[in-house]
């Protein structure tokens, strides 16, 4: 059973910077592609980035030079640096495994989310 746990989130003005982390257990994490996602109300769920077992990556054009995602395998965690930060950026970000390629698009497993607020 894979689990997923969210941190890092919180309250930000813009401009502010914030670094999520999702620290995942029940599943060899190195062989896994990894991406972050994110929920506004009333919104869809949208790809933010995504990363590959071998550490390629893309990002969604809003959020591209700003956010970074990054993996450490050795800690079995995923990172999301998020700076520049814009008041469309609040939300809940959740991290996912994927089943397969990213290509499939398919997620295994999600983490319970971390709230992002944006605000000044």
């Amino acid at each position: 059973q894979v689990q997923l746990v969210e941190s890092g989130g919180g309250l930000v003005q813009p401009g502010g910077s914030l670094r999520l982390s999702c620290a995942a257990s029940g599943v060899v994490f190195r062989l896994y592609a990894m991406g972050w996602y994110r929920q506004a109300p009333g919104k869809q769920r949208e790809l933010v980035a995504a990363i590959t077992s071998g550490g390629g990556t893309k990002y969604a054009d809003s959020v591209k030079g700003r956010f970074t995602i990054s993996r450490d395998n050795n800690k079995n965690t995923l990172y999301l640096q998020i700076n520049s930060l814009k008041p469309e950026d609040t939300a809940v970000y959740y991290c996912g495994t994927y089943r397969g390629s990213l290509a499939a698009g398919t997620i295994q497993a999600w983490g319970q989310g971390t709230l992002v607020t944006v605000s000044s």
